[in-house]
């Protein structure tokens, strides 16, 4: 199949992911990720354990109501629940939309600054997202990273990034799946937010470029972007309305109106911050081109989690949808802080790793 088959059909799923008052799950950690996590409640990093565990999440009722899509690491999409139903079939009939991480992981970048990295797995790629379409995914995930410091980002690490990003998109929209566009900058570091606005913006200007002179349907992506925050060592720390504007001011500034949603990753957040601060996104400017909306992991399954603890369903399934109504009434703009159960705890760790 080439692009022009899948265009109509990428339009519609991308669509239907940035429906309004609906946002994203994240569970797509990696297995040694998702060990780190079920460490931090008492359970043992089995694929049992892992099973219950998403499958507990896929099937809390009324979840479909305010999550449109889940991005999956690849055991689960091929995973079924304990019941035997494929957790594909579980999550096609909540109405959440499965998605897929593609990237295989961050590495060194030859020639950059020591810290950098580039993603790889682009060889083979649209082979596997042909794939993975084929076991019932509509949409994939690949993130990129860059990290503030007194020298960087590079010029190598900024045009490697941008440039994945499209290649990455371009080959999965090939195979039908919508792209996620991730160029996460870290919190790490005490740089101003005023910073961090000029990277951000410097990346976007070079991921649309490359999109664009590779053929990228903007109408059948979204972008995850972060925050506009200031480092977490710096200083001055702003009140989220004053994030809100400046977040919203670098988006408009920088993402073409042809992108269907604007989804944005936590950051290391708690639960509740994750929740106000999209909510003030909300509220800055009445109408943008695009949905402003969430695609949260740990602050949508961090309270959940420890709920579940390895066996409580019930809890962990009430959590996990209170921090989702949360985050729904948010990207509408009405969230009342604290009107849901949720938790202040910060959730970044310096050099977190996935």
């Amino acid at each position: 199949m080439t692009l022009a088959y899948y265009v109509e059909e990428l339009k519609a799923n991308a669509k239907k992911l940035a429906e309004p008052g609906k946002g994203i799950l994240a569970v797509d950690e990696s297995t040694p990720t998702c060990g780190k996590r079920l460490a931090g409640i008492g359970v043992e990093n089995t694929e049992e354990n892992r099973q219950a565990y998403r499958g507990m999440l896929f099937t809390t009722p009324g979840i479909g109501e305010f999550i449109s899509g889940a991005i999956l690491f690849e055991e689960t999409l091929y995973q079924n629940h304990a019941d035997g139903e494929s957790m594909i079939e579980k999550l096609n009939k909540a109405g959440i939309i499965p998605g897929i991480k593609v990237d295989k992981g961050l590495k060194p970048l030859p020639g950059a600054l020591a810290h950098e990295t580039y993603c790889s797995g682009l060889d083979g790629l649209t082979e596997r997202a042909s794939d993975y379409y084929e076991q019932g995914a509509r949409f994939a995930k690949w993130r990129s990273v860059l990290q503030i410091t007194e020298d960087g980002p590079s010029e190598a690490a900024i045009l490697e990034s941008s440039w994945g990003l499209a290649r990455y998109a371009r080959a999965v929209q090939e195979a039908g799946l919508v792209p996620i566009i991730e160029p996460e900058i870290l919190m790490d570091g005490d740089h101003t937010v005023e910073r961090t606005a000029e990277v951000q913006e410097r990346i976007l200007e070079e991921v649309y470029f490359a999109c664009d002179r590779l053929g990228v349907v903007l109408e059948g992506t979204l972008l995850k972007p972060s925050m506009t925050v200031s480092g977490a060592d710096c200083s001055t720390q702003l009140e989220p309305k004053e994030v809100a504007k400046r977040t919203i001011e670098v988006m408009l500034k920088s993402v073409p109106e042809q992108v269907a949603g604007i989804v944005f990753l936590s950051g290391g957040l708690s639960e509740e911050a994750a929740s106000v601060y999209l909510n003030e996104m909300n509220n800055v400017v009445p109408d943008t081109p695009w949905t402003v909306s969430f695609s949260y992991g740990r602050a949508l399954q961090h309270s959940c989690l420890k709920q579940w603890a390895g066996s409580n369903v019930e809890a962990g399934q009430a959590a996990v949808l209170a921090r989702a109504q949360a985050n729904s009434e948010a990207s509408k703009g009405v969230y009342v802080p604290g009107s849901q159960p949720s938790s202040d705890e910060a959730l970044f760790v310096a050099g977190y790793t996935y």
